[in-house]
């Protein structure tokens, strides 16, 4: 190989660069895997946002109860869910397995299993609201059942979203250490 402004090397016509651009498919899937974690990241911290400022602003009094509802009591352990997404975010740069692994095991416990029983706690009350066209709670005008199921609905999907993808950027990462070990 030359330099720019060199003559070229010996034996070349300049096309052998083809097999220097490839790049390990693990590596691709894990730099794709991650952007996407990094976008449902974004989305899981304005759902988070919601839910924080709901219980804020109710606690705090600083609008009538008529306008913003107290929450519910899933809400309270759901406000954890931010510290499964940060420890996700430290095992990014350098690849911890063992990080991506422990956000997996917490997002179940501090994301999913609030959001589940926060479900089965609202259930009665959209039994009612269905029934009877009742309801007792509201947000903003809109009943505060139907707001917070639609909020959970897409918060299920980020977080199994999320799951997914921590899943295979988990079996990426462990098949580039398999390979390293057999080298």
């Amino acid at each position: 190989m030359a330099s720019r402004a060199g003559p070229r090397a010996a034996g070349t016509d300049g096309s052998d660069f083809k097999h220097r651009e490839k790049v390990a498919s693990h590596y691709q899937m894990s730099a794709s895997l991650k952007s996407e974690i990094k976008k449902l990241t974004v989305v899981h911290f304005f759902i988070w946002i919601l839910v924080a400022a709901q219980v804020v602003v109710s606690h705090l009094n600083l609008v009538s109860h008529d306008l913003v509802a107290m929450p519910y009591q899933w809400e309270y352990p759901y406000l954890l869910s931010l510290l499964p997404t940060f420890i996700g975010a430290l095992a990014m740069p350098k690849n911890n397995i063992s990080y991506l692994v422990i956000s997996m095991i917490s997002a179940g416990l501090f994301s999913v299993a609030p959001l589940i029983f926060g479900a089965m706690e609202m259930f009665p009350l959209a039994q009612q609201l269905y029934r009877h066209g009742k309801a007792y709670r509201f947000i903003f005008g809109f009943s505060a059942v139907s707001v917070m199921y639609l909020l959970m609905v897409i918060a299920i999907q980020v977080h199994a979203w999320q799951i997914y993808y921590s899943k295979k950027l988990l079996d990426a990462w462990f098949n580039s250490t398999q390979e390293k070990k057999k080298k």
